[in-house]
Parts: C-alpha cells; structure tokens; sequence
C-alpha cells in the first residue's frame, strides 16, 4: 500500500527494464521496456544506457496482446 502511494504522488522509478529489443518493421531504433509501467525507453547501444521516454502511438481499437 505504502509502494502505490509513492507511485502515485511521485510516480514509476523506471528501475526493472526488459532487454534491449530492435523493432523490425520501419526504423532499426533500439528500445527498452520498463517492467512496471510498460513505459518504453531508447537504449543506446554505444554507451549501453537507457535514454529518454518515446511515445508509441497505439490504434484505437486495436488489440493488445494477452500475455500468460
């Protein structure tokens, strides 16, 4: 209860992230995903760091992905 208050006035930490993942289909930008919020991240392979917020448009309508 006491981590959702922290979020909620402060926000997620971004601290757990997935892998670097290249898309496929489009631009070859490298990204990271965080665990917690689903936030994506550029990641800068040459430095190896995690870099600012991108915005990722999703389709109205369009389903998501059921992970299990």
């Amino acid at each position: 209860m006491l981590q959702s208050i922290f979020e909620a006035i402060f926000g997620c930490s971004h601290e757990q992230v997935s892998f670097p993942q290249t898309r496929r289909k489009g631009s070859p930008a490298t990204y990271v995903v965080c665990l917690e919020c689903g936030k994506e991240f550029s990641y800068d392979w040459k430095n190896m760091r995690v870099g600012k917020g991108v915005d990722t448009p999703s389709a109205v309508g369009e389903p998501q992905p059921v992970l299990r």
